[in-house]
C-alpha cells in the first residue's frame, strides 16, 4: 500500500472507525468514535513473508476459539461512517473494502460482532481469547489461503481508538481484527478488541 493510500484509509478512520457491537436493540448499519492517543503499537515478528496478490476474502478460520466463518465486503454507509455486518441470525465476519486485502502489504481489516442483539453470540465472541503466535486463516476468492499469526491482542476504550495503529502504514502484509468489548451498556459496549497478526505463509 502506497503512503497516499494508507494516509487516506488512517484520515477515513478518524472520521468512521471500525466498532461492530450489536448489542441489544443493535440494527443494522454503522456506528462512528472519535479517536486518540494510545498505548505503544504491538511488537513484530522478525520473519518477514512476501506479499500475495489482490484477492477478496471469503472466509476466515481461526481454530483457537472456533470461528469458521463467511466474510462479507464492507463499504461505507451514507453518513460516511464504515459498515458492520448486519445484525442476523447467521453472523458472520465482514471485511472492510478500502482496506487492502489479506496477504497485501499493509492493515487489512477484518471486523464482526461480539453479540447480535436478540440472536445472541456474535462471530468474534471470543475474539480476546486469543494469544500471541495462534493461527488466523484468510481465505481468499482465487483459492489461496492466506496464514497469519497473532502479533497482539488489546483492548482499548472506544475514546481511545489507537486508528493510527490500525490503518496506519505498514509495510508487510498485516491483519487487523476488531469487535466491541468490556462493559456493556444499554445500547453496546465501551471498549474496542483488536487482534494484531502478521502474514505467515500463504498457499494454494
Amino acid at each position: 500500500m502506497s503512503p497516499r493510500s494508507g494516509r487516506a484509509l488512517a484520515a477515513m478512520a478518524l472520521a468512521a472507525l471500525l466498532v461492530a457491537c450489536g448489542g441489544p436493540g443493535a440494527t443494522t448499519g454503522s456506528a462512528t468514535s472519535t479517536p486518540s492517543a494510545s498505548a505503544p503499537p504491538p511488537a513484530r515478528s522478525a520473519k518477514p513473508v512476501s506479499a500475495v496478490g489482490r484477492s477478496i476474502p471469503v472466509g476466515l478460520r481461526i481454530p483457537a476459539i472456533g470461528v469458521d466463518t463467511p466474510v462479507m465486503k464492507l463499504g461505507l454507509a451514507a453518513d460516511g461512517s464504515v459498515q458492520v455486518p448486519p445484525i442476523a441470525a447467521h453472523d458472520r465476519a465482514g471485511w472492510y473494502e478500502h482496506s487492502p486485502t489479506p496477504g497485501q502489504t499493509g492493515p487489512s481489516v477484518i471486523l464482526g460482532h461480539v453479540t447480535v442483539g436478540a440472536y445472541g453470540d456474535g462471530v468474534f465472541r471470543r475474539l480476546g481469547e486469543l494469544h500471541r503466535g495462534e493461527k488466523i486463516v484468510a481465505r481468499l476468492e482465487n483459492g489461496t489461503a492466506a496464514v497469519f499469526a497473532v502479533t497482539a491482542v488489546r483492548t482499548v476504550s472506544k475514546a481511545h481508538f489507537p486508528s493510527s495503529e490500525v490503518y496506519g502504514n505498514v509495510n508487510r502484509p498485516e491483519l487487523r481484527l476488531i469487535t466491541c468489548g468490556g462493559k456493556r451498556t444499554g445500547d453496546g459496549y465501551l471498549d474496542n478488541v483488536i487482534v494484531f497478526a502478521v502474514l505467515s505463509s500463504a498457499a494454494p
